[in-house]
């Protein structure tokens, strides 16, 4: 009867140990959880995406292969829980994006990624020299527009960005807001193809207006201030979303760009985060400077741009960075 009785009690404590570590492992906050991330086709973002990525699986987190799709789509697909968090959300930029998947209800912003981001007009700085061009409001002077003519409509060609970016829709708004829509248009398209347009014909000597943004490649091609200038705007106007920015925010160097400076920031859905401090208080610790993302740039530009490119790239980055990346790690995993 004893021998019976020790059995039972060692057979309860057996199962109460074998459900305790069932519980154990059910709780923890990395254990076999798969994280779901996407980016746009702009290139730089793999890169960052692929460096968060990498501590997420220093973490214990599996990853899945980002899934790459337009700007809308990826807020959208957060929200409703389809993807776990993205890399490329611009605080002030993606305002309406934000907005329109859920904002605050279902979205999280956390950390700052990489600050700041600027983004605005420039025109080579030879034609700003010979005609005393300094602002973008210049243009509505149909002689100074036809300086941009790359199409021989007698309109200033204004290179811009991928439909349903947002500059599309800031572009779109200054031109109505400053009185240039009679006088210049819109050119839209793949952006990185765009720019080769714009490169080859400054290096002829044509006139280029482009609308630039940094970090990326662009800037260390065509130098601000060396082959060309950040032109000023009229005064500061911008959609709906973010009709509160100020000439103060929109502002670099004592110049108005027009574009508010921004940041960017990764974003999550907030019951994913909820469920996985430990993944929110790295997404809140990572950060990869400007610079960091024009180096890469650059070497996407020079042909370093397969995924197998992209990964060493973020592997290098972090053996360059090692000691502060471990340490953000293991400040994660006190969480």
């Amino acid at each position: 009867m004893k021998r019976q009785l020790r059995q039972l009690t060692l057979g309860i404590t057996g199962t109460f140990l074998l459900l305790g570590l069932i519980a154990c492992q059910s709780t923890s906050p990395t254990k076999k959880t798969k994280v779901r991330a996407a980016h746009s086709n702009w290139t730089e973002e793999h890169f960052q995406t692929a460096i968060v990525n990498i501590g997420l699986e220093k973490l214990g987190y599996e990853i899945a292969e980002p899934q790459e799709i337009d700007y809308p789509a990826i807020y959208v697909s957060v929200a409703n829980g389809d993807l776990d968090y993205s890399t490329i959300n611009g605080e002030r930029a993606h305002q309406e994006f934000f907005a329109n998947a859920g904002g605050q209800t279902k979205l999280k912003q956390v950390g700052v990624l990489t600050a700041p981001l600027v983004q605005g007009y420039q025109i080579d700085k030879k034609t700003a020299d010979q005609y005393q061009i300094t602002n973008l409001g210049q243009l509505k002077d149909p002689k100074i527009a036809q300086l941009f003519d790359s199409d021989g409509n007698g309109k200033a060609n204004l290179v811009g960005c991928n439909p349903g970016w947002f500059c599309e829709v800031i572009i779109d708004h200054h031109l109505k807001a400053y009185g240039l829509e009679d006088t210049v248009e819109h050119n839209r398209g793949q952006y990185i193809t765009l720019l080769a347009d714009v490169i080859t014909r400054q290096q002829q000597g044509k006139s280029v207006l482009y609308y630039a943004f940094n970090p990326h490649w662009i800037s260390t091609v065509l130098k601000p201030e060396q082959d060309v200038i950040w032109l000023e705007v009229p005064f500061t106007s911008l959609p709906e979303s973010q009709k509160k920015l100020t000439e103060q925010d929109t502002s670099l160097a004592g110049k108005n760009i027009g574009f508010g400076i921004d940041r960017q920031r990764i974003f999550a859905n907030k019951e994913f985060l909820a469920a996985n401090p430990v993944a929110k208080r790295w997404f809140e610790l990572v950060e990869i400077s400007p610079e960091d993302v024009n180096t890469e740039s650059l070497y996407i530009k020079e042909g370093e741009s397969t995924p197998e490119d992209i990964r060493r790239h973020a592997q290098e980055w972090v053996a360059n960075h090692q000691e502060l990346f471990d340490s953000w790690v293991e400040e994660a995993r006190k969480e």
